[in-house]
């Protein structure tokens, strides 16, 4: 077995991350393209929890902004997330690797209910657990959701794993001259604004001191990380 930096890790994907090209809905093969790089850890010995976003299929806070009631649509919001993790879920049982669903609004005809005791066990037993609703409470986005999960089931670090290869200075799809940071303060990074995770989130992981680890989802970039290598940013205390 390989040398891992980290025995547990919280993988944050967005939801448009599923989208592919097609920016809305899901793509099964950028799913399948996902959950190879995740496969691969797993069978390193890593334990994995997941938690992804909604955004490919519905955004609370847009359609919020568009004059919706916020709590209703953060509700459907949640509800997207649980569409992305069972596509995820039959993607990665696909290659053979035991999942569990656990969502944090009861739907027990597709998924089990989020019990941190629970989850744990699915962890231990070397199951990949796709945590799925958020927090199950409106005004909190998934950022914050795989924070406060990160934190509940004692994970190492929290990795987000995006289409970009780390935190820049200012967006690299339209900057040429955009910099990327290999290493950043939670201060730093709360107060420069920049797009790393939601401010809620950063303060969590900072007061439990647990790192944030930006890069990219596929190139083998996740499996980097968790042999101890900083292919992206890496956000942390100073």
């Amino acid at each position: 077995m390989a040398e891992l930096k980290y025995k547990r890790v919280l993988l944050k994907l967005s939801g448009e991350a599923l989208a592919g090209e097609k920016q809305i809905g899901i793509d099964p093969h950028t799913v399948s393209k996902i959950c190879a790089e995740i496969a691969d850890v797993v069978d390193m010995g890593l334990e994995v929890a997941l938690v992804i976003g909604g955004g490919n299929i519905f955004r609370g806070l847009s359609a919020s902004a568009e004059g919706m009631e916020r709590s209703s649509a953060d509700y459907m919001g949640m509800l997207a997330t649980v569409l992305n993790a069972l596509a995820v879920q039959d993607a990665l049982e696909k290659t053979g690797h035991p999942t569990r669903v656990l969502s944090a609004i009861a739907m027990q005809e597709v998924c089990e209910p989020y019990v941190r005791r629970r989850a744990m066990r699915h962890l231990e037993k070397g199951r990949v657990i796709i945590c799925a609703a958020g927090t199950g409470n409106p005004y909190f986005t998934t950022d914050t959701a795989a924070a406060l999960r990160g934190m509940e089931l004692k994970c190492d670090a929290i990795i987000k794993a995006t289409k970009v290869d780390g935190v820049y200075d200012k967006d690299p799809m339209k900057h040429d001259d955009a910099v990327m940071f290999k290493h950043l303060s939670y201060e730093e990074t709360l107060r420069r604004h920049l797009k790393v995770m939601d401010s809620t989130a950063i303060t969590l992981a900072q007061e439990n001191q647990v790192p944030i680890i930006v890069c990219n989802m596929f190139n083998g970039s996740i499996k980097k990380v968790v042999m101890g290598e900083n292919p992206g940013t890496t956000v942390e205390g100073d």
